[in-house]
């Protein structure tokens, strides 16, 4: 045993107990030449690597576009309501158009007592289902402003109902779209709110974008050479013909459309007065109810006889009328609700738009060029309203005059999803940054 243990071989130590390197190879340039080689051997044994590195750079770019378009979508959502409920108003007509076409004949009075009879049911409805506290008559602090608003309303549709007896469908339709610009500026002189230079050339825009496709008989001329005695206009390559009038009546049928202006400025801008001070319903039950009521005593003033429906054709589009006419009124409110007077009237342009789709859908007429062009200018006009919107600073509140400034119900109609709007833009700031810092140093950020 001795003998074997004394011939084993004493163990040597081949490595030196200093570690000695060459003059010409530097300790650093050598860590950095082996973590050079072993990334081009990782990115050689992995070729998705890069694919990987783009996907996670679409996929936080698509995130970043998917926040900008949610903040997008609920700094405007008060304009989309709004120009769905000139579609639902523009459906509207159509079918008061085709009701005129069927006997017997339905006078001006009965068809604004019959929608506002529908519409006065389906929010009563609504309302006690829903347990809504004072479905009738509304909250106490508003009651006031909503028959005012009720007042408005009526004046703005008797107007335009009467003024369409008179002038043509062109006329009537450049002087309503008056109601817009002059809704601004009251609700810029009344409830102090924002009116921008921008809103206002895009308001003077798209007025012009309406007058192009209505094209009135006042600055275009008439197929006749006497307007006053066979006013005619040519909307879309069909000439619509107006029943011979005096001139004292078109003169007079122009001043109760300047007055039907003033009631739909006063009816937007009380809206916009109330906020969610009350539901969106309350103001449409102001509204219907008073014009049932001042209806009926008109009808029963100018004696008018109430033509009762013996067609199915005319029962449904009747309905239809009513149903529309509906949808209407609450999406209009509760758009207005959102949106201040200057930016939310905007989108009431859009009608003109739908009436010539629904023009060429239902009456079969070809838009002309000049209605293509002022369609282009129109929604150019909403687009660029509704995008150049900026969430607005903590330090702009604006007050109401209705109330107490200090109730945060009555700012709550003009100052909605503040707080939403702050977090958006951290988040989408903080998701910018490390989308930056991602894409220009993609290695540190491996």
């Amino acid at each position: 045993m001795t003998s074997a243990t004394n011939t084993r071989t004493p163990y040597v130590a081949r490595t030196p107990e200093a570690t000695h390197f060459a003059p010409d190879i530097p300790l650093v340039r050598l860590n950095r030449a082996l973590s050079s080689a072993s990334v081009l051997q990782s990115e050689t044994q992995q070729p998705g690597s890069f694919l990987n590195h783009t996907a996670h750079a679409f996929h936080a770019s698509w995130k970043k576009f998917s926040i900008r378009c949610s903040e997008t979508f609920r700094n405007n959502i008060g304009l989309l309501m709004i120009a769905f409920s000139q579609a639902f108003g523009s459906s509207m007509n159509v079918f008061v158009k085709k009701l005129n076409n069927v006997d017997p004949a339905v006078s001006m009075f009965e068809l604004i007592t019959v929608r506002m009879a529908i519409t006065w049911m389906c929010c009563v409805i609504y309302m006690v289902v829903m347990k809504v506290p004072d479905p009738i008559l509304g909250p106490k602090g508003v009651r006031l402003l909503l028959v005012f608003r009720g007042i408005c309303g009526f004046t703005g549709v008797f107007g335009l109902y009467y003024s369409l007896q008179y002038l043509s469908l062109s006329d009537a339709t450049v002087l309503q779209f008056l109601a817009p610009m002059c809704t601004a500026v009251a609700g810029a002189v009344v409830l102090k709110e924002d009116f921008k230079r921008s809103q206002a050339v895009a308001s003077a825009f798209s007025l012009v974008g309406v007058v192009l496709i209505a094209r009135p008989t006042f600055l275009f001329g008439g197929a006749s050479n006497d307007a006053a005695s066979t006013p005619s206009v040519v909307i879309d390559d069909r000439a619509i013909g107006v029943d011979w009038v005096t001139p004292a009546q078109r003169l007079a049928a122009v001043g109760i459309s300047m007055i039907s202006v003033l009631g739909a400025t006063g009816a937007y801008t009380t809206i916009r007065a109330i906020g969610k001070q009350a539901h969106p319903m309350h103001t449409v039950i102001a509204y219907a109810t008073q014009c049932v009521i001042y209806s009926t005593i008109a009808m029963l003033i100018t004696r008018e006889p109430f033509v009762i429906p013996t067609r199915v054709e005319w029962i449904v589009m009747l309905g239809a009328i009513g149903i529309f006419g509906f949808s209407l009124q609450i999406l209009l409110t509760m758009g207005l609700q959102r949106k201040t007077a200057g930016r939310g009237t905007m989108a009431i342009y859009v009608q003109i738009i739908f009436a010539t789709f629904n023009d060429l859908v239902f009456f079969h007429s070809i838009p002309s060029p000049l209605s293509i062009l002022g369609t282009v200018i129109i929604l150019s006009s909403a687009i660029y309203v509704a995008l150049s919107k900026k969430p607005p600073s903590n330090h702009k509140r604006m007050g109401s005059i209705i109330g107490n400034p200090d109730d945060l119900s009555v700012e709550e109609g003009l100052l909605a999803n503040q707080e939403d709007e702050d977090k958006v833009e951290d988040v989408e700031t903080f998701i910018e940054v490390v989308t930056e810092g991602s894409v220009d140093n993609p290695q540190q950020s491996a």
